[in-house]
């Protein structure tokens, strides 16, 4: 992956040494609330997030090319631009679906940890983000994504954590800030990373994107406690071997005072965010 990383080195060097900063973007369209979509792709993860001014932020492309579809019923057949891609981390059910999306769509950048994946696959993304020219940008812990008076705060991984030889523990973890409300995204990250995020950051959120597809390691009570978020989303598959959501991480959210809402029993999720309000659309 040595092309990718020089991608990566060269654009960041251009913006910021210590801080991306994607902002003074404009758009055609009136503004907007934020809205942050749970992308129903089975058994992975992919989230989008718009901004007002209908800057697109595509977290995660699931495991296979049913991204696709989700992203047509968002934008429609004509939109085909997305200014950011961010990978988590370099696991197939997570980035698989991206490949399509960067041969389909404009990717204005693509955000990722550093890290790339062991899969054969993973060939095929570098191959798609450098034939279509895609800047690639490395972020960790501390920069930022900032887009008028919206911002996305990278909160992990550190550089320990990026040497684990568990790829689920450095993944990145996402927190938008907008209209005066927060989200979080937490990828596949288990009760350790979660632990360390208690002790980091105020963690007081209104939705929360939960770990693991609700893994029983995943979403512990103390960072439930800490985070007390309004809505949960779970991205899960109708039919997987790995019995996620498990019983036990349900329970624990429920308890929180959490409203769930999953991708294998809601389908598409959609969230609006206001000042004064937040409101949940499914497609089922």
């Amino acid at each position: 992956m040595k092309g990718l990383s020089f991608a990566a080195t060269i654009f960041f060097c251009l913006i910021i040494l210590d801080t991306f900063i994607w902002g003074q973007i404009f758009f055609a369209g009136p503004a907007k609330n934020a809205e942050i979509y749970g992308l129903d792709v089975g058994q992975g993860d992919s989230e989008l997030v718009v901004l007002p001014g209908n800057v697109k932020i595509l977290i995660d492309g699931g495991p296979d090319n049913s991204i696709l579809g989700n992203l047509s019923s968002v934008f429609g057949s004509a939109d085909r631009y997305i200014d950011l891609v961010v990978m988590s981390h370099p696991q197939m059910d997570h980035f698989m679906g991206l490949i399509d999306v960067l041969k389909r769509y404009r990717i204005g950048a693509f955000i990722y940890n550093g890290q790339t994946g062991v899969a054969p696959s993973f060939k095929d993304l570098a191959n798609a983000i450098q034939e279509n020219k895609i800047p690639a940008v490395a972020v960790r812990e501390g920069d930022k994504i900032i887009s008028g008076e919206n911002r996305l705060d990278i909160l992990s991984p550190s550089l320990a954590d990026l040497k684990n030889k568990d790829v689920n523990l450095g993944a990145l973890v996402l927190e938008l800030f907008s209209a005066g409300k927060k989200a979080l995204f937490t990828a596949d990250i288990d009760s350790g990373i979660e632990k360390k995020l208690v002790q980091k950051y105020d963690l007081d959120v209104d939705v929360l994107k939960v770990g693991h597809h609700g893994s029983k390691f995943s979403s512990s009570n103390e960072f439930l406690k800490a985070a007390t978020p309004i809505i949960s989303f779970i991205e899960v598959g109708a039919k997987n071997t790995y019995g996620h959501p498990t019983a036990e991480a349900l329970k624990r959210i429920t308890d929180a005072g959490s409203q769930i809402f999953r991708t294998d029993k809601n389908g598409l999720i959609k969230i609006d965010l206001t000042s004064a309000e937040i409101k949940v659309w499914d497609e089922r």
